[in-house]
């Protein structure tokens, strides 16, 4: 690889986006991050990472709860996180800071948590955004989570899509899953995960001539 790259993937709730940017990630030999950005978080931040794994892509909780995990959270590391911002804040502080100093330093995959708002104004970077027919998703969330019945699959598609893109929505000045906010919006159900990923590297190689 000649150059460094660095690929966000926002993704609905079921339709393969981990997957994607997994394999991508193995194809062209460098880092992925998903959950992972959580422990890189913590440990950059000094926060407890249980409250990562809490508050992880979530716009806001009840403001007593809230109140509670920043008086934890002051307990771990003395962060130079400010005493009067709400935990879900500095949660996301944390993973943005993560994020751009990971960017920095590697060529990876990042997925969600906003990756692509915190790295929209450095260099050679490439946005996706994965998306899939309404069965398909079921199908791979009841398979994955061992759900029984298609419509508990599907409340949980929905209400996982409204959390994110909540989030995305609340944190960053653009719109989650609008097609403008990124540089490609590709179907896995067309195209199955291996061909996406082929798609996306062909792509970014051709925006930025990284291989």
């Amino acid at each position: 690889m000649r150059d460094k790259i660095v690929i966000t993937i926002g993704r609905q709730f079921g339709s393969g986006g981990r997957e994607v940017g997994r394999l991508v990630a193995e194809k062209l030999g460098i880092s992925f991050y998903d959950k992972e950005l959580i422990s890189v978080a913590a440990k950059e931040s000094g926060l407890c990472e249980q409250i990562f794994e809490t508050h992880d892509e979530k716009p806001t909780s009840s403001f007593l709860y809230s109140l509670v995990m920043d008086t934890y959270s002051l307990g771990f590391g003395g962060s130079g996180y400010n005493m009067d911002v709400p935990v879900g804040q500095k949660v996301f502080l944390a993973q943005f800071d993560a994020i751009k100093k990971i960017a920095e330093k590697e060529s990876c995959v990042i997925v969600g948590r906003c990756a692509d708002y915190a790295l929209e104004d450095c260099k050679n970077v490439f946005h996706v955004f994965i998306h899939a027919d309404r069965q398909d998703r079921i199908n791979r969330v009841m398979k994955r989570d061992d759900i029984k019945k298609e419509s508990d699959a599907w409340d949980t598609i929905v209400k996982s899509d409204k959390r994110r893109a909540n989030y995305y929505n609340y944190y960053s000045s653009k719109k989650w899953g609008e097609a403008r906010t990124y540089d490609l919006c590709i179907n896995s159900t067309l195209l199955g995960i291996e061909n996406c990923a082929e798609v996306i590297i062909d792509m970014a190689n051709r925006a930025y001539h990284f291989v």
